[in-house]
């Protein structure tokens, strides 16, 4: 077979590294699940009074857990093939990841002072890193025919186990089409049809609470009141983050007025964007979406980091607000992008 084709390819993929079509679920998951674990591990050391794990003179830190659990995740995702323990492992690796980075107090403080004032901030300067590191890998470009071929062939080796249920065939299907032109096509979709057949799907319930969210938030984005309650959101969380400003502005917060002067800057290119979306709104639904989540974004990675410098964990609440409108938009412009590919083909 000519080598062509490969040679047309990107560097990544001549070397044989195919991205997962799946990869952002399970990177969401474990940022998700890192954000969640410190949170939790905040709450119940609050909540108990800050217990010494240990004795003679030794603390046991959860800093100790953490690297276990990333350990697990590791050992998991290097000891079965196919994708059902990558759910799994994104979740040991989650609750690892959030035990550890939940100590970075520290280990930045020369005293080792759990309590540093600005760990929040970091903590969530280092989850806003590995999101626009996610972001990088896997929102800028658009998946390759080859890659679907190769996530395919990932679903049928487990299947070669333990078999296809009619529903994991259909997406193991639908993959191969995507790969179709590509060498090897063919072959991956005799290897799909070869697979047999099996009643009992892995259990995900990872995956599964993800497909129910998602057509959850799909559904509620196509009613009419749901662009009132995004806008009211935003602009809630903008009106909150002014009052975090301006508490630094008049001093009320020890921390540089810098901080202040930014979180004012980023509230007004997020207001600006929500008032752009409320004028092409009407006239354009996408257009109106895709402003609104470029002022969350904008309070995601600058306005929220700023509050959660100047009043640390109770900047959660507006994080909160941000990220559930965030996925929103996000499910409701990919529904729209499966329309518009589909829309074609009907013709």
């Amino acid at each position: 077979m000519s080598a062509a084709p490969l040679a047309r390819r990107g560097r990544l993929l001549r070397l044989g590294v195919a991205r997962d079509t799946s990869a952002v679920r399970h990177l969401v998951t474990f940022l998700v699940v890192a954000v969640a674990t410190v949170l939790v591990t905040r709450f119940l050391l609050a909540a108990s009074g800050y217990p010494q794990v240990g004795g003679g003179g030794l603390h046991v830190a959860h800093v100790l857990w953490g690297g276990l659990g990333m350990a697990l995740a590791v050992v998991v995702l290097l000891s079965w093939v196919g994708p059902a323990p990558r759910s799994l492992g994104a979740v040991l690796g989650g609750v690892g990841f959030g035990l550890f980075v939940d100590e970075i107090g520290k280990f930045v403080t020369s005293d080792n002072d759990y309590f540093y004032e600005p760990t929040a901030a970091l903590i969530y300067a280092v989850v806003v890193v590995l999101v626009l590191l996610v972001e990088a890998l896997h929102g800028r470009r658009s998946h390759h025919p080859a890659e679907y071929l190769a996530v395919a062939t990932d679903r049928a080796v487990a299947g070669v186990a333990g078999g296809f249920t009619d529903a994991e065939r259909e997406e193991a299907r639908a993959l191969v089409e995507r790969g179709r032109g590509e060498p090897a096509a063919d072959e991956v979709a005799a290897l799909v049809e070869a697979v047999p057949a099996d009643a009992v799907a892995v259990p995900d319930p990872v995956r599964a609470l993800v497909v129910r969210v998602s057509a959850w938030f799909a559904d509620a984005m196509e009613h009419r009141w749901a662009a009132a309650v995004v806008t009211v959101a935003v602009l809630g969380t903008s009106a909150g983050s002014v009052v975090v400003a301006l508490r630094v502005l008049l001093g009320g917060v020890a921390v540089p007025t810098w901080v202040g002067v930014g979180i004012l800057a980023a509230v007004a290119v997020t207001v600006a964007c929500v008032v752009r979306a409320l004028v092409v709104g009407p006239r354009d639904h996408r257009a109106g979406a895709v402003w609104v989540r470029r002022g969350v974004l904008v309070s995601l990675l600058v306005t929220q980091l700023l509050a959660f410098r100047t009043v640390q964990w109770v900047a959660v609440a507006g994080l909160a607000v941000d990220l559930v409108v965030l996925v929103a938009l996000g499910v409701a412009l990919g529904r729209d992008d499966e329309r518009r590919s589909v829309r074609p083909r009907a013709r």
